[in-house]
């Protein structure tokens, strides 16, 4: 049960493994995506179909129909990862072996639906995978296997997902050979313990100038590649703002020329500097809305200057004077 890339990696590892036989893959139904709002399948759909497996997509497990669709299967296992539904009891006590869930964290830290970026965000030094036998509470279940895995300053969330889902593959391939060879024992999580990673909001994308740089390059990281981080610059005299997304650079501390958190000091070898609380957050590449994304002296030469022309700014000539 799945349906993002993530998912997919999961799916793709077991089925290569020959750990289990995959009787039906569950997914979320097909959702508007992209220009035409054509409704497309997941990850985890299209790798079921080209592999030949049956895929069942109930909008929900209200309906008792879909309940026994899934009875009928007889699992020994439900292997659940990032199915993006809530499974009640009645489904939970289907699979013989038991309802297992790929979690992104070690658990119980960052339980909910945003481990990967809530554990940027918060700034911590390790995450992992957490292999959890699911009940009813949000992911509150006995731990079966956990692996951890530094995260660098240089770690986007981007970056996290893609080694996460190749170390959840790994786990979930190796738990289901321990529930094959069973019994296994479990390890209650302490709720002592426990951080919510709720789903992510516009508020979480928002960068906040006047906050530590530290914590600023924590959430442009977090956000990146999606759904991105973003600011706004007002362009006077145009009654109009530019929407900006960040993408990850530098930071110094300490040294903000007075300046007051938020205002952009002009170009460094780093990039587009910008004033923070106690330092400066030098962005190596912006998007404008609407726009590609182009390096920070690009952008600077083609915007700054209608923005600030006091800003030092050192422009190249115009392409047609170099050709």
């Amino acid at each position: 049960m799945g349906t993002p890339a993530f998912a997919a990696e999961v799916l793709q590892a077991v089925l290569d493994s020959g750990a289990a036989r995959v009787k039906a893959v569950y997914t979320q139904p097909d959702r508007p995506c992209g220009r035409g709002h054509k409704c497309l399948p997941s990850p985890v759909k299209q790798l079921a179909l080209e592999r030949g497996l049956p895929v069942m997509q109930p909008l929900n497990f209200k309906e008792q129909a879909a309940v026994d669709e899934l009875a009928a299967f007889a699992p020994d296992v439900l292997l659940v990862a990032a199915y993006g539904l809530i499974l009640p009891q009645n489904v939970l006590d289907i699979p013989r072996l038991g309802p297992w869930n790929v979690h992104a964290s070690l658990l119980p830290r960052h339980r909910g639906a945003a481990p990967i970026q809530r554990s940027i965000l918060a700034g911590d030094a390790e995450t992992g995978i957490t292999i959890m036998r699911m009940e009813r509470g949000l992911d509150t279940g006995p731990m079966l296997l956990k692996r951890a895995t530094p995260i660098t300053l240089e770690d986007t969330g981007g970056s996290l997902h893609d080694r996460l889902a190749r170390m959840g593959a790994e786990l979930a391939v190796e738990a289901l050979k321990l529930l094959e060879n069973g019994p296994v024992a479990p390890e209650p999580q302490d709720d002592a313990l426990a951080t919510h990673a709720a789903k992510l909001s516009k508020d979480d994308t928002l960068i906040r100038w006047d906050r530590p740089v530290r914590e600023v390059h924590d959430r442009i990281r977090a956000m990146s590649p999606k759904p991105g981080a973003y600011f706004h610059i007002d362009i006077p005299g145009e009654n109009r703002c530019i929407r900006l997304q960040a993408h990850p650079g530098a930071f110094s501390q300490g040294d903000t020329q007075g300046s007051p958190p938020g205002r952009i000091l002009g170009l460094s070898g780093e990039g587009l500097s910008i004033a923070c609380f106690d330092g400066v957050y030098h962005v190596s590449q912006l998007t404008p809305a609407g726009k590609k994304r182009m390096d920070a002296a690009a952008f600077a030469c083609g915007y700054l200057n209608r923005i600030d022309p006091t800003l030092p700014l050192s422009c190249p000539p115009p392409d047609d004077l170099l050709s």
